[in-house]
């Protein structure tokens, strides 16, 4: 293997990941996220991910017209509070938004927010799930702004968001737009009558998953999950399994929360590992792209 060649500017930081519960009132769980943010930069972290639809409960566990009342344009209030913020606090903020596009048509989505407290742009979830107590085609469109990369004040990132880890596709176009780190915010946890049978092979492989995101694409993957029970407007209830995580460019854990306490989950990212990881597994270099027209097709047979 050659020597590796050493950068002449460091390329290393801290990102943080807010762990925590969500209740029905929205401006509590506004203020707790701010809280969450500002110990998170006061730690060192140059760059902060709220986890999937941190305003709210998760509603999607039922059909309740009500809660298309959360929803809010982008730019709107919740990204004016959080760009001052980030301003403020002279973080990036990866801020999770229920949006409103226009009455009727609503999507799961993160605003990215520069350090400077500019609106850097917005991705829209693309994988829309349709389970038992994730009834999200009810209310969301699927994304329609394709997948993204965005040049922050710490370096190249992408945000994908939760049904989207489970696709490599939306892994490998994210990267591909030049992504040095993918961010998941989640939602995901165990259903009561599952729990016991499948509930750590159910985790397993939603960490499994994600960890072969970093390795096949060379990146460091960062998931921010709720914890807690939540059983809005008499649902049977979500136990979210928590253990956000960040894995480097190798797949290795390098930071991971646990699974009932909410957290500040602290992890030093230096991305010149991205480029040695690339280019002692040239991944990218190897790709077969001559090959790979039919995985524009829904099945083959």
């Amino acid at each position: 293997m050659a020597a590796k060649s050493k950068s002449t500017t460091s390329r290393a930081f801290k990102i943080g990941l807010v762990q925590m519960t969500c209740g029905a009132d929205v401006k509590a769980n506004v203020k707790k996220a701010e809280q969450r943010i500002t110990e998170a930069a006061k730690s060192g972290a140059k760059l902060v991910c709220l986890q999937e639809l941190f305003a709210s409960v998760y509603f999607c566990q039922n059909l309740n017209h009500d809660y298309f009342g959360l929803a809010e344009s982008i730019p709107g209030p919740l990204t004016d509070r959080f760009c001052k913020l980030a301003r403020k606090l002279g973080v990036v903020i990866l801020l999770p938004v229920y949006e409103k596009r226009a009455p009727g048509l609503y999507f799961n989505s993160c605003a990215v927010i520069d350090a400077d407290g500019s609106l850097l742009g917005v991705y829209r979830k693309m994988h829309i799930p349709h389970d038992p107590q994730f009834e999200e085609k009810f209310y969301f469109a699927p994304g329609d702004l394709g997948f993204k990369a965005w040049d922050t004040a710490v370096g190249r990132i992408g945000v994908l968001i939760c049904w989207d880890q489970w696709y490599p596709e939306a892994a490998r176009l994210t990267a591909l737009h030049g992504a040095e780190i993918l961010f998941y915010p989640t939602a995901i946890g165990w259903l009561a009558p599952e729990k016991v049978e499948h509930g750590e092979r159910q985790y397993q492989s939603w960490e499994i998953i994600q960890r072969s995101h970093a390795v096949a694409n060379g990146c460091y993957v960062a998931a921010p999950n709720r914890c807690g029970h939540e059983a809005p407007n008499g649902s049977p209830g979500i136990e979210f399994w928590g253990r956000s995580f960040v894995a480097d460019p190798s797949g290795a854990l390098i930071a991971q929360a646990s699974t009932e306490n909410e957290e500040v989950l602290l992890a030093e990212i230096d991305l010149d590992l991205v480029r040695q990881q690339r280019e002692v597994w040239p991944f990218l270099r190897d790709r077969r792209v001559d090959a790979y027209g039919d995985l524009t097709q829904r099945f083959l047979a």
